[in-house]
């Protein structure tokens, strides 16, 4: 009896493990699925002035191709603004160039917390998808109203007013949530973005130096 004892299956243990080891597989499925949607590009804005591929929010019809990256923080985007961003709209309103504006996010540690760069151009795609017209107003008053960097920047309710001074009322809801953080944060990421501004001309990657030179071949 006792070597019988000794040879019977104990299939209430081997029922447990394999159990234990089911519960494991699922949790190591559900942890792979929460960190691929953490670092899903998002959803892309739908809008005929959004290149879902590239990111780039165009405008005008030129043959010559400008492609500028911007952070809203970044106070040296704001001076680029200043010296070239009338020109560079001016040209694309003619049809002279077609201008390639990319909101992106490398200053978000310098908004004490609020990702402020992230919700700025998020809140650009937004206007973008719900009121193409108004996005270039709004992309403007976004440098009128720069806030200084190592601040919170604008709230979600100061992007919102600007939204509707510049007719995007529609686009509230989409700003308040965050609709396109992600996708902002992954253009980021694609087009290797270490400092803003930065310019691209028919594909090429300008030196800072030589945008002044380059532009003025181009806006005569």
């Amino acid at each position: 009896m006792a070597a019988a004892a000794k040879s019977n299956t104990n299939w209430f243990a081997i029922g447990i493990s394999i159990a234990v080891v089911v519960v494991l597989v699922a949790l190591g499925g559900l942890v792979v699925f929460l960190n691929n949607q953490a670092g899903a590009p998002g959803a892309a804005p739908q809008s005929a002035i959004v290149n879902e591929e590239t990111g780039a929010i165009s405008f005008g019809e030129g043959d010559t191709q400008v492609d500028t990256f911007v952070d809203f923080m970044c106070p040296i985007c704001g001076d680029f603004e200043d010296t070239y961003g009338a020109a560079l709209q001016d040209a694309a309103a003619a049809d002279e160039i077609t201008l390639n504006v990319h909101p992106v996010s490398i200053l978000d540690r310098l908004s004490q917390n609020t990702e402020y760069s992230t919700r700025a151009g998020s809140a650009v795609y937004c206007v973008a998808a719900e009121a193409p017209d108004s996005t270039l107003d709004f992309f403007n008053s976004l440098f009128e109203n720069q806030p200084a960097e190592n601040t919170p920047g604008l709230s979600d309710d100061e992007l919102i007013a600007l939204a509707e001074q510049a007719g995007a009322g529609g686009a509230a809801d989409c700003i308040t949530d965050g609709t396109y953080k992600r996708f902002v944060g992954s253009q980021t990421d694609q087009h290797e973005i270490q400092g803003t501004p930065t310019v691209e001309i028919d594909g090429e990657r300008i030196d800072n130096s030589e945008i002044g030179t380059r532009f003025a071949e181009i806006l005569g």
